[in-house]
Formats: structure tokens, sequence, C-alpha cells
């Protein structure tokens, strides 16, 4: 078939009747021109992806996570849950406007 050539034109009709197909055959790496009475005014080409489809895998071997790393120190849990004895505005707690009444 004539349309399976890399840079085919394809007239309004076909572009509008096989679309899916014409997705498919750029998905594939060709580039269609769509042409109307003869003359090209729109090109379907494969869009250019910045990262691999799909996404996963994309930090592979560039980050490493501990075991630990959601584990967090005592110190860190307990002023969380008991607040920070060197936090300077600790002591201001009771004023209006401190961060512990906002």
């Amino acid at each position: 078939m004539a349309s399976e050539r890399l840079n085919d034109k394809v007239n309004m009709h076909e572009a509008k009747s096989s679309l899916s197909r014409l997705v498919d055959r750029v998905e594939a790496g060709e580039e269609i021109l769509i042409a109307r009475n003869g003359e090209p005014v729109a090109r379907l080409v494969p869009v250019e992806r910045r990262f691999p489809a799909g996404g996963c895998g994309l930090w592979e071997g560039r980050v490493t996570i501990h075991d630990d790393f959601d584990h967090a120190g005592d110190q860190i849990s307990r002023s969380f849950y008991e607040g920070d004895p060197d936090d300077p505005l600790a002591a201001d707690a009771d004023r209006p406007g401190s961060r512990k009444n906002a």
C-alpha cells in the first residue's frame, strides 16, 4: 500500500476516517503530512519525550534509599510530641500569635 511510506501524504478525508491508524504509524516513527486539495496543511509527528515512557525507574542507580530512611531519631520524635526544649519560641507558647497558638 502506498500510504505505508515514511513522510507519507494523506488527504484530509483519509486522516479523519483513519486517525487511530495514522497515530499508530506515527508512534512507530513515521511522519505523516495531511493535505487539503493536494496541498500539505499539517504534519503528524511523534512527540519528543524528555523521559522514558512509563516513568518507572527514572532514578534507578542515581539514588540510594537506606533501610532506616523513615525512622525518626528519638530527639526528633520527642520534638514533635513534647516540643523542642532548644526552640526559643517554645517559651512564648502562652503568648497570642506564637507558633503553638497559631
